[in-house]
């Protein structure tokens, strides 16, 4: 019966944008799903496809923001209004604004616990990690970090980097097997391999 409920859920979701909050408390859905659901029904300024948004990303000013094809959301914050602004108005009889957009191109990661302010452009191809604070544009083909976010590397450097750890990994075969996405049907054998590694035969 609940798994009936469910699904209308989804559908009146997907399909006419209705009962959101219920949605996401209900149908928990994967981050796909989530942003096909914004792209459709989210109020930012456009979204493409094929990306993957968690529900717990706090897009916190929807009309000024666009994001491109293919990217990939942790739990992170984009921003598009100084809402200090407020604060000043009020204290000084001041009529000030401060807004901007945030525009993600194509192939962008944005990491766990990062923030992107306002008027900031990131990509195409880039990855911010986790925790950074993003207040200026992020070059295209470029890996950011750190508080203030500043340019680490290039893409095609980590690319390389991560790909000789990979071909070290003791369970590189099922990597190879399993191909560049998520399987879900594939990842219970994944993870015991993983733990076995870390925490040795018995694990």
């Amino acid at each position: 019966m609940f798994s009936l409920l469910r699904k209308f859920i989804r559908y009146q979701a997907l399909e006419h944008g209705r009962w959101a909050g219920l949605y996401v408390r209900t149908c928990r859905p994967r981050g796909e799903e989530y942003a096909e659901f914004l792209r459709r029904h989210g109020d930012l300024y456009s979204v493409g496809t094929g990306n993957c948004i968690q529900v717990s990303t706090d897009i916190v000013d929807p009309d000024y923001v666009r994001i491109g094809n293919d990217c990939i959301f942790s739990t992170c914050a984009l921003i598009g209004h100084d809402a200090s602004v407020s604060v000043l108005n009020r204290a000084f009889g001041k009529n000030i604004d401060s807004v901007g957009k945030v525009d993600i191109k194509d192939n962008c990661f944005i990491g766990y616990g990062a923030i992107v302010l306002p008027g900031v452009t990131i990509g195409p191809n880039a990855i911010v990690a986790a925790g950074a604070l993003v207040n200026r544009d992020v070059p295209p083909n470029s890996v950011v970090a750190g508080v203030p976010a500043r340019v680490l590397c290039t893409i095609e450097q980590l690319t390389e980097k991560l790909e000789a750890k990979s071909d070290e990994l003791p369970w590189r075969d099922l990597i190879d097997k399993r191909g560049p996405d998520y399987d879900p049907a594939f990842e219970p054998e994944l993870i015991r391999a993983r733990v076995r590694h870390m925490f040795g035969e018995g694990a």
